[in-house]
C-alpha cells in the first residue's frame, strides 16, 4: 500500500507531539535471501511492513519508494574496487575469485547470494534518500528499517553487512548540519560507523552494546576517538541480561548529557532489535517497550532524526519492535493485540505486539552501571561547548525518487532454527 507522497507535506506541526514522518520501503526487499541456515533474514522487513500497514500507520506517514543507490553514491565511502566486486560477483562465479573473497571478507557470515548488489542498493538508497528528505525539511523523522548495517567497512564486508548505509546517510546529513549524532542500540558495537568518523568532531558516535567475548570485539569504554575526534566516540559496554529499567538508568543520563554538550543538528538512531529478549544471537533482556523507550526519549529533543534497522534474528520480535517504534515516531497509540495479518501465525501463542522480557539473570549490577555512567559523564564534561568546525561540502548527487572489560572474538557458530524464529 502506498499513499500520495505529497499528501502530508502540508501537515501542521503546531502540536508539539506531532512530527512529519516519512517511511522508506521497497517491496522487493523481503525477497533477498542470505541462505537457509543464515540468521539474517530480510523477510523480517516485509513482516514489519505488513504490521505497520495493518495498524493503519502508513496513512499517517509520507510513504516513499526509495531510489536505489548508484555505484558512485556508494563510493562516497566505500572503495571503488570493493564496490566493483560486489557488483560483479555472483553465486555462480564466486569460485573463480577466491582471492577477492578473502580480500573483501566474504565468508559464511557475509555470503554471496543472488541479487546481493541490488540488496545493497536498496538499503543504501533508502538511507541516503531519507537523509536528503531531512536535509530539505520535508520531514522531521525519516524511517528506513532496511538500513542500519553498521559493521560494513570501507573495503570489506563484516557481520552480515556489505555496504554501510549509515555512513552514507551521515555524509549526506553533513552537507547541511555541522554536527550529526549517531546512536546505536543494537547489541553489537557499531564498529563500522565509529571507525569511519573516529578522527572527526563533526560526528559523535554513541554505542550501547554487549562487550567481552562477543562480535565484533570492539567498543571498550576507553575507546573515545582520536585527534580532533577525541571524546567524540562514546562506548557503553554492557553485560548479559540487561533489562528495561537498568538500560534506562544509564541510557537517559548519558544521552541527556550528549545532547547538552554536543547539540547535534541531526540524529541517526540505529534500532538493532537483537538487543531484545529472546534474540537468536543476542543475550540482553529488553522488552519491545524498553527498546522503543530509547526512540521515544530521543524523539523528545525535537531534532531531525533518521531511524534505521540493524540486527535482529528472532524475526517475529523484530517485526513487532519496528512496528511499535514506527508508532512511537508518529506518537500514535496502538493496540497490543495484533490485527489479522498474513503472518499472524508467527506471533502465537500470545498474538501480542509486545514481546515481553524473560527471567534471565541481569549481570549488570547497579555498581557496574554507575561506574560506567560516571566515567562517560566525566569524559563528556570535558566537551564544554559544542564544536565549531568549518563546513565542508560532501559531493553526492543522490536524488530522492518519491515514486518509485576484555576484547573478544566472534563466535562464528549460531543456532540453526527455522525461518519463523
Amino acid at each position: 500500500m502506498e499513499i500520495d507522497t505529497n499528501s502530508l507535506l502540508s501537515q501542521s506541526c503546531t502540536d508539539a507531539t506531532k512530527r512529519r514522518v516519512s517511511y522508506f520501503y521497497e517491496p522487493d526487499v523481503g525477497n533477498y535471501y542470505y541462505g537457509t541456515d543464515h540468521p539474517m533474514k530480510p523477510h523480517r522487513i516485509r513482516m514489519a511492513h505488513s504490521l505497520i500497514a495493518k495498524y493503519d500507520l502508513l496513512s499517517q506517514m509520507r510513504v516513499v519508494k526509495p531510489k536505489p543507490a548508484g555505484f558512485s553514491d556508494m563510493c562516497q565511502f566505500h572503495s571503488d574496487d570493493y564496490m566493483a566486486f560486489l557488483r560483479n560477483v555472483t553465486p555462480e562465479n564466486q569460485s573463480t575469485r577466491p582471492r577477492d573473497l578473502n580480500r573483501f571478507n566474504m565468508n559464511s557470515d557475509c555470503p554471496v547470494f543472488d541479487g546481493l548488489f541490488e540488496f545493497c542498493q536498496i538499503s543504501a538508497g533508502a538511507s541516503i534518500g531519507a537523509a536528503r528528505c531531512l536535509n530539505e525539511g520535508l520531514d522531521d523523522i525519516a524511517i528506513n528499517w532496511s538500513g542500519g548495517l553498521h559493521h560494513a567497512k570501507r573495503s570489506e564486508a563484516s557481520g552480515f553487512c556489505y555496504v554501510n548505509d549509515i555512513v552514507l546517510a551521515i555524509l549526506e546529513l553533513l552537507k547541511k548540519h555541522q554536527r550529526v549524532l549517531y546512536l546505536d542500540i543494537d547489541i553489537h558495537h557499531g564498529d563500522g560507523v565509529e571507525e569511519a568518523f573516529y578522527t572527526t568532531n563533526r560526528v559523535m558516535t554513541v554505542s550501547f552494546h554487549k562487550f567481552g567475548d562477543y562480535f565484533p570485539g570492539t567498543g571498550h569504554i576507553d575507546d573515545i576517538g582520536y585527534s580532533t575526534g577525541k571524546h567524540y566516540a562514546v562506548n557503553v559496554p554492557l553485560r548479559d541480561g540487561i533489562d528495561d529499567e537498568s538500560y534506562q538508568t544509564i541510557f537517559k543520563p548519558i544521552m541527556s548529557k550528549v545532547m547538552q554538550v554536543y547539540q547535534p543538528g541531526a540524529i541517526v538512531l540505529q534500532c538493532g532489535a537483537d538487543s531484545l529478549s529472546g534474540d537468536r544471537l543476542g543475550s540482553f533482556n529488553l522488552s519491545v517497550r524498553g527498546h522503543a523507550e530509547c526512540v521515544r526519549f530521543m524523539r523528545s529533543f525535537n531534532v531531525p532524526m533518521l531511524l534505521l534497522g540493524g540486527g535482529g534474528y528472532t524475526i517475529r520480535n523484530v517485526a513487532r519492535c519496528w512496528c511499535y517504534e514506527t508508532a512511537v515516531a508518529l506518537d500514535v497509540q496502538v493496540d497490543e493485540r495484533l490485527p489479522e495479518d498474513v503472518y499472524l501465525g508467527y506471533y502465537g501463542p500470545a498474538f501480542s505486539l509486545i514481546a515481553p522480557p524473560s527471567n534471565m539473570e541481569n549481570l549488570n549490577t547497579n555498581k557496574f552501571l554507575n561506574g560506567i555512567k560516571v566515567k562517560i559523564l566525566e569524559n563528556l564534561s570535558r566537551l564544554e561547548h559544542a564544536p565549531s568546525v568549518p563546513f565542508h561540502e560532501v559531493e553526492n548527487d543522490m536524488d530522492v525518487d518519491e515514486e518509485d572489560e576484555q576484547y573478544g572474538e566472534q563466535d562464528d557458530s549460531y543456532d540453526r532454527h527455522s525461518d519463523d524464529d
